[in-house]
């Protein structure tokens, strides 16, 4: 029991570091890509070891719970029955994705994964200490993956 305290006591205390770099990359990579959507457009880059484009989606998404009890409330504000129906309720979403990715037999460099590493805050010691495992951990997931990458830079709903 000690040992698995223990272990829970570590992995609670490095959470709060890994959650930290965590959400500042989300945020920085969402910054990152909305940016380039909006200079791309609606065209492709095609560069020598890259490419991005922009595609728009319509999902089908379930209405939310304060839409739908909003709604509810105007409509009858008598009856709780109904809001079951309301919440099942789809509306379209449209989505647009910016993909990205590496070319065939193109890489990025050290220097570019500890560069982000040290926007994040991290030293340059640290930064090129952690990057031989962060490779390692990275490679083994994205053979588990193996899919073109995107990031949704838009979304908006449409009228039924």
């Amino acid at each position: 029991m000690e040992n698995k305290i223990l272990e829970l006591i570590a992995q609670d205390r490095l959470h709060i570091p890994m959650s930290s770099l965590d959400q500042k990359l989300k945020r920085a990579k969402n910054k990152e890509a909305k940016s380039i959507a909006a200079v791309l457009g609606k065209s492709r880059y095609a560069g020598e070891r890259f490419y991005a484009f922009v595609e728009s989606e319509d999902k089908e998404k379930a209405r939310g719970m304060k839409e739908a009890f909003a709604e509810f409330a105007q409509e009858f504000p008598k009856y709780g029955l109904i809001l079951a129906g309301k919440i099942a309720e789809k509306r379209t979403i449209a989505e647009e994705h910016l993909y990205f990715g590496v070319n065939p037999n193109c890489r990025l460099t050290a220097d570019d994964y500890i560069g982000v590493m040290q926007s994040l805050g991290l030293s340059e010691n640290t930064s090129r200490a952690l990057y031989p495992d962060l490779m390692n951990v990275s490679r083994k997931l994205a053979k588990s993956r193996d899919e073109e990458r995107s990031i949704i830079v838009g979304k908006y709903a449409e009228a039924d």
